[in-house]
């Protein structure tokens, strides 16, 4: 089913991703993790339609938001990090998904793997659980190409200085802050053994990036004994579209 929802925000994140609020009247409510079809139709008929997980709580609804990121030889990214605007409307259909997500219910200790644009249904479940009575702790490995590739630094540091049960370790591929004390590079075993939970405590992991990535990830998981149905996966393309 297609809803029409209008854009009634806009926030850039970096220099080339924006994050769109929509608001759609009649929208039925999502879960963290969960994510929407996008459909935009030219004036000559022709539609294109892209999969954008949503990185917004659920008690924002009957809003929701979308973060996209620009490719600059892109069909759709384009227009909707540089072109539309507050009163602009589109087509929704949604809310899609029921293995990616994380519900208020759940109690146990959570790790969060994020490559790149993949941090966005993350983002949606650390928000979710900031606003429920949940206090499951969480904690973020979130690789990046630089400081400038962060998305929602601002508010991450925030979070994780309130001391309510998130803690955050970037890893930086190409280029590294003044005084960080690891050289650029990618999640590795001992980033791995040093930063996430250990297998002992039993947590639901939840990664997201791009395929190699996620792979990647999800090997250095298994390989610390962590089990493998407690492993969830989603596959993201490089303008944070779904694969």
């Amino acid at each position: 089913m297609w809803r029409i929802g209008t854009v009634v925000a806009l926030c850039d994140e970096t220099s080339t991703a924006r994050t769109i609020t929509l608001e759609v009247p009649d929208w039925p409510g999502h879960v963290a993790g969960q994510h929407v079809d996008l459909r935009l139709t030219a004036p000559d008929g022709y539609s294109a339609v892209r999969s954008y997980s949503i990185a917004s709580a659920p008690s924002l609804q009957p809003q929701f938001e979308v973060t996209v990121e620009r490719m600059p030889d892109g069909e759709v990214s384009p227009y909707l990090t540089q072109v539309i605007a507050p009163g602009d409307q589109l087509e929704v259909r949604g809310p899609i998904g029921g293995w990616f997500v994380w519900r208020s219910e759940q109690t146990g200790p959570v790790q969060l793997i994020a490559g790149g644009s993949g941090i966005v249904p993350l983002m949606a479940m650390i928000r979710a659980r900031f606003s429920s009575e949940n206090r499951s702790q969480f904690r973020l490995l979130y690789s990046v190409r630089d400081g400038e590739s962060i998305f929602y630094k601002h508010e991450l540091k925030a979070l994780s200085e309130d001391k309510l049960g998130l803690n955050v370790t970037y890893v930086y591929t190409r280029k590294v802050p003044m005084g960080w004390p690891r050289p650029a590079g990618r999640i590795n075993a001992t980033l791995v053994a040093n930063t996430t939970w250990p297998a002992v405590l039993d947590p639901t992991s939840y990664i997201c990036g791009p395929t190699s990535f996620v792979e990647a990830a999800a090997d250095l998981l298994l390989a610390a004994a962590m089990k493998r149905d407690n492993i969830r996966t989603e596959r993201f393309g490089p303008t944070g579209e779904r694969r």
